[in-house]
């Protein structure tokens, strides 16, 4: 497998890490975004192949079996994600840097198998309220959902100081300017 530089990002649910990385993605073409496969049904609008590889619960079982992953989990109850190994090769074949947005678990297994060419990032909210109103803003959850997003992220927030660099997004565009620099910094993007 050919190498390059990773990035890897990470933030619980409602971090604001999704707006976060589409600036990053326009602002840098050496960048790729490095599609995640999964489990869980698809949201209205999105796409098989370009928000995930969609997969059913046997099928993910099966690419574990064949090891096709870089790293994988069950992030939530019955809801595994995974790295693909055909997805960074891809990004590096087209000469690019994959940005990788994964749990926590997954981004510290990726900084573990691939040292010295991985930058890890950690977004957070600026606090458990902040992210309890993104997420009731979204409309996207219900009262058992919002509940366990909520204590996932209590749980991913003791990870952070495991990450080479965290970042507070209170104000979007203060955090948006703080991740380009990171980047810049490692990749010269």
């Amino acid at each position: 497998m050919a190498t390059g530089k990773i990035i890897v990002i990470t933030a619980p649910s409602g971090s604001g890490k999704t707006t976060l990385v589409k600036r990053l993605l326009a602002s840098c073409p050496q960048l790729a975004f490095s599609i995640s496969a999964c489990t869980r049904t698809p949201r209205p609008g999105e796409v098989h192949g370009k928000d995930y590889y969609y997969y059913t619960e046997a099928e993910f079982k099966q690419l574990i079996l064949e090891d096709a992953f870089i790293e994988w989990e069950m992030v939530y109850t019955g809801k595994y994600y995974g790295t693909l190994k055909t997805e960074l090769q891809r990004i590096w074949d087209n000469g690019q840097s994959p940005l990788v947005d994964i749990d926590v678990q997954g981004a510290l297994a990726i900084k573990k198998k691939f040292p010295g060419i991985t930058r890890t990032i950690f977004i957070e909210a600026p606090s458990i309220e902040e992210l309890r109103k993104r997420l009731i803003a979204r409309g996207t959850e219900t009262e058992h959902t919002l509940e366990e997003r909520i204590t996932k992220a209590e749980e991913e927030l003791k990870f952070a100081p495991q990450f080479e660099r965290i970042i507070i997004n209170e104000n979007l565009d203060t955090a948006t300017t703080e991740l380009m620099q990171v980047i810049e910094d490692f990749t010269g993007c």
